[in-house]
């Protein structure tokens, strides 16, 4: 498998993200493009002005309990507002919000900060994902297979962090063109013996590999082009499933471990 970062100058609004990409490499049939959501975004415009926010008590409240400014914690409480979640958890820097945005037909999304984050925007804004991600892949794809004329998958990812662990990986938000997941159920292993519960996180695994190679400083590399991955492309095009609560085997465990402490 080949991974193929994407440099590009400064991402603004009205950009044509899928133009650059596809100026920058000779793309394939069968090519993956795992794409940053943020720089989606701020090409799409849905940066927010945190001058404009009007902020609560609430946000006020939420910054002197975890920091950053009122205004940013306001812009996470809208989003999060948007997106049907809440917020579940916090610690210094970041509060942990459960979203369920629309069209997400399964679980929810644990993400800092509502995906908010204030870092490669310009001084005064906030950037999060597309205000739709799902039609953001559907129009990426369309875009790339109309200028090369190849059969493309997009992969929509960000960064995010796990529970327990130090450090940002990242996870697939959308994808249109491959599976988010493979099941191995019913598959033997290497003794013979039938997986009862394995799924690949395809996408997720994806999303992490390239997101090495985006980086989240000063690199400049919004997309990365996987080829000669040996996957198959579909026609799938959502959201990444999620779990729901009661299958979920890390649901209240950190109250598990305070109680035990």
């Amino acid at each position: 498998m080949y991974f193929l970062p994407i440099r590009t100058g400064i991402l603004r609004k009205g950009d044509f993200i899928a133009q650059t990409i596809a100026k920058e490499c000779d793309l394939q049939n069968g090519d993956i493009v795992a794409v940053s959501a943020k720089a989606c975004a701020v090409c799409e415009g849905a940066a927010i002005d945190l001058s404009q926010v009007a902020i609560t008590a609430e946000a006020t409240d939420w910054a002197e309990r975890c920091g950053r400014s009122p205004a940013f914690r306001q812009a996470v409480l809208d989003e999060t507002e948007r997106m049907h979640g809440i917020v579940v958890s916090s610690c210094p820097l970041a509060m942990l919000c459960d979203l369920q945005p629309d069209g997400l037909s399964e679980g929810s999304i644990l993400a800092v900060n509502a995906g908010l984050d204030e870092s490669n925007i310009g001084e005064g804004f906030a950037i999060g994902w597309p205000k739709d991600p799902v039609a953001t892949v559907q129009n990426m794809q369309d875009e790339l297979q109309k200028i090369s004329g190849k059969h493309i998958a997009v992969i929509l990812t960000d960064s995010c962090c796990r529970p327990g662990r130090l450090g940002v990986t990242a996870l697939a938000l959308c994808t249109c063109g491959i599976d988010p997941l493979l099941s191995q159920i019913g598959k033997p292993d290497l003794f013979g013996h039938k997986l009862t519960m394995t799924h690949e996180a395809t996408a997720d695994q994806l999303a992490t590999a390239a997101n090495f190679l985006m980086g989240n400083a000063d690199q400049s590399t919004p997309a990365v082009i996987l080829r000669e991955h040996g996957l198959s492309l579909s026609d799938f095009c959502g959201w990444v499933p999620g779990i729901e609560r009661n299958e979920d085997m890390f649901q209240g465990v950190f109250e598990n471990l305070n109680s035990l402490t």
